[in-house]
């Protein structure tokens, strides 16, 4: 009876451990990285650097890069859409808040998307012209931001899908924006 318990002990401890290895991985986020010179919009396949406004980062398990997006809305775009190419671990946005301005969002104040919050609707437009979801990531700083440039502010999950990316209205279409 001993031995067929220390077996049975054994196998469950053996069978545990993949499982375990499993949650591990699934629990580990990868980091933010640096914008470089080099990164290239997903969609437009441009430099970021050579535009304003936010930028966003997305993580696919599996992959060391990140997908890199010139707007945010466009990011949420490739999120909610049928593109995907693989499991994504991680998305980051630029904090605005702590952007040197618009014209230099900045290249290491990322911020992680689901505790973002965004102005959408505002009369500022994103790197492309077109309307923007504008990440910050404090409460206030998106308030301030609203008073100022107009717009509600929303969470991630929050964000209609009219609003966004490269299929967006023209420009100075908020129809469906209630303020």
């Amino acid at each position: 009876m001993t031995n067929r318990f220390l077996s049975a002990l054994v196998l469950s401890a053996a069978l545990a451990l993949p499982l375990a290895a499993c949650k591990e991985e699934a629990a580990v986020k990868p980091a933010a990285i640096s914008m470089t010179d080099e990164a290239l919009g997903y969609y437009c396949q441009m430099y970021l650097a050579g535009h304003g406004g936010p930028k966003a980062q997305i993580h696919e398990k599996g992959q060391e890069q990140p997908l890199w997006f010139s707007q945010v809305s466009d990011a949420v775009t490739y999120l909610r859409g049928g593109e995907k190419r693989g499991d994504v671990t991680a998305v980051y946005v630029s904090d605005m808040e702590k952007a040197p301005s618009w014209a230099e969002p900045g290249r290491d104040n990322w911020v992680d998307a689901d505790a973002a919050l965004f102005v959408i609707g505002s009369r500022q437009a994103g790197a492309m012209g077109m309307p923007e979801a504008i990440p910050f990531g404090s409460q206030k700083a998106a308030d301030d931001f609203a008073a100022r440039e107009g717009g509600v502010v929303v969470k991630l999950a929050d964000i209609p899908d009219k609003y966004l990316g490269p299929a967006n209205a023209s420009p100075t279409d908020h129809s469906d924006m209630q303020m």
